[in-house]
């Protein structure tokens, strides 16, 4: 098992890349973001606009949140807001990602990244969201846990894809 989570032995990835780390982050976080609004649109009928919504709350406070039943609006500032938090998280927990899949292989960045996205699942919507942010707890469900899952596939694969092999001089540190 551990052949096929390890990249090879040849310690061409032995150092954390760390571009590659954040735009792995970047991508996932377009990815989730792109598949929470379509998942809460078809899936709960939902206004697809709700989850920018909630993450402009988290900075706005919980007024810019539709009361409950309404559809949520379109409104550029939230959405603007929202990428303001959404994106530098996204990177973080890219740069988190990558120095935890370094030295895995493809089916190794995959499990490890799905494992990363889920333990960001249950950190922010039962740990810190009930402390901070009462209203995610409307996230706690399929959908949330599917996306973070997903963001952290996707994290794993595109890191693994973009990641750059140590320099052939460097083989020997």
């Amino acid at each position: 098992m551990a052949q096929v989570l390890n990249a090879p032995r040849d310690e061409l990835y032995s150092v954390t890349d760390w571009k590659a780390g954040a735009w792995a982050g970047v991508i996932a976080g377009l990815v989730f973001l792109m598949l929470e609004m379509i998942l809460v649109w078809m899936a709960q009928g939902q206004s697809p606009w709700g989850p920018p919504h909630m993450m402009a709350a988290m900075v706005l406070g919980k007024d810019v949140l539709p009361p409950m039943g309404t559809w949520a609006p379109m409104d550029l500032k939230i959405v603007m807001i929202a990428m303001v938090i959404h994106f530098p998280l996204s990177i973080a927990y890219g740069l988190i990602g990558a120095w935890l899949m370094h030295r895995l292989s493809w089916a190794g960045g995959l499990m490890v990244g799905a494992g990363l996205g889920l333990a960001i699942y249950i950190v922010n919507f039962y740990v810190i969201a009930p402390m901070a942010f009462p209203w995610f707890e409307m996230g706690r469900n399929w959908i949330g846990a599917f996306s973070h899952i997903m963001f952290g596939a996707v994290l794993g694969a595109a890191y693994i894809g973009l990641r750059k092999p140590k320099a052939s001089g460097e083989h020997g540190r």
